[in-house]
């Protein structure tokens, strides 16, 4: 048992590695300013874990409410972020504040505080404008957003603390995570659950451009699954590096609409004659995204256990069960 911290740890991703973790029996600590996460994650399990879920409502902006969030900590999962390309190049200024200053307060109090491992949030957004395909760690382009540059900054940084005072950090580039509470309402609604919540109203989604742009979509859980790897591993090969986190597949626009309809139509046939928008390509967008994970199955014995089109049924369920 471990006393752990998990910032941003009310938000999609951060709830679901923060449950996963109370459950294998760690101490948690979740630091969250609840920007864009919703307490409504975490009083199921502050009810549940007592014992074990410690709030701290706090900003990583601030670095006093880093130092108290860090004290004690073993390790040290650093969810918190301002996500989606089109916020950062409406609000840049922003976007870097959250993303490279609250990511360096972050570094600084765990290296303060002595946690044994800084594990973060990456992007496969770092590959910016890179024609090769698929994505291989060491291979990348130039940033095509403002939140691109904020995330590769953030491995420079871990790379940097690492080397210079001796910190482990293991970053976990993640390619379009889906699945379980992700949030489907507001501006900056990832396509996915969008999508979902559009055609359970019997809306017609709108694509950006003809539908032919791919994504790895990478299964909630296979994520936390790369987070207790990273977090357990012991072979000194696999830290200070970055990882794809993903599935290794890739699948269209199109393809997606395709096996959402079909999976919805199940609870609901008149989902299946559902007609597709198609709009302009979005500024800053990656034509084409697909992972190579040959490195974590190597260093961390990472294999996915769900497909794209498993997690999308399992998402879909869970979708139509609480929205």
């Amino acid at each position: 048992m471990s006393k752990i911290l998990v910032t941003g740890g009310a938000g999609f991703i951060g709830s679901n590695l923060t449950e996963e973790l109370l459950q294998r029996g760690h101490k948690v600590t979740v630091l969250d300013n609840f920007s864009t996460g919703k307490i409504e994650n975490l009083l199921p399990l502050l009810e549940k874990y007592p014992d074990g879920l410690t709030l701290q409502v706090g900003d990583i902006r601030n670095m006093e409410d880093c130092r108290k969030a860090t004290e004690r900590v073993e390790y040290l999962f650093h969810e918190a972020a301002l996500g989606s390309v089109p916020r950062s190049i409406k609000d840049p200024v922003t976007t870097n504040e959250v993303n490279v200053t609250g990511f360096l307060n972050m570094l600084v109090a765990g290296r303060d505080a002595g946690v044994k491992r800084f594990i973060y949030a990456a992007s496969s957004s770092t590959y910016g404008d890179s024609q090769t395909l698929p994505k291989v760690e060491d291979v990348i382009g130039k940033p095509l957003s403002p939140y691109a540059i904020t995330k590769y900054v953030n491995e420079l940084y871990a790379d940097v603390f690492a080397k210079t005072y001796g910190m482990e950090c293991i970053g976990l580039r993640y390619f379009n995570v889906f699945g379980r509470r992700q949030d489907p309402n507001g501006a900056y609604a990832a396509v996915i659950p969008l999508f979902v919540k559009k055609l359970m109203r019997h809306e017609s989604p709108v694509i950006n451009g003809d539908g032919e742009y791919s994504r790895d979509f990478t299964y909630i859980d296979n994520v936390i699954r790369m987070n207790l790897l990273a977090m357990e591993i012991a072979n000194p090969r696999a830290v200070n590096q970055v990882y794809n986190t993903a599935y290794g597949e890739r699948t269209t626009l199109n393809q997606l609409v395709a096996y959402l309809k079909e999976y919805l139509s199940e609870f609901d046939p008149e989902i299946a004659h559902i007609e597709v928008i198609h709009g302009p390509n979005r500024a800053g967008d990656i034509p084409h995204s697909l992972a190579n994970i040959d490195k974590a199955r190597e260093l961390l014995g990472y294999d996915p256990e769900y497909s794209m089109q498993q997690g999308l049924k399992e998402a879909v369920q869970w979708y139509w069960s609480n929205l």
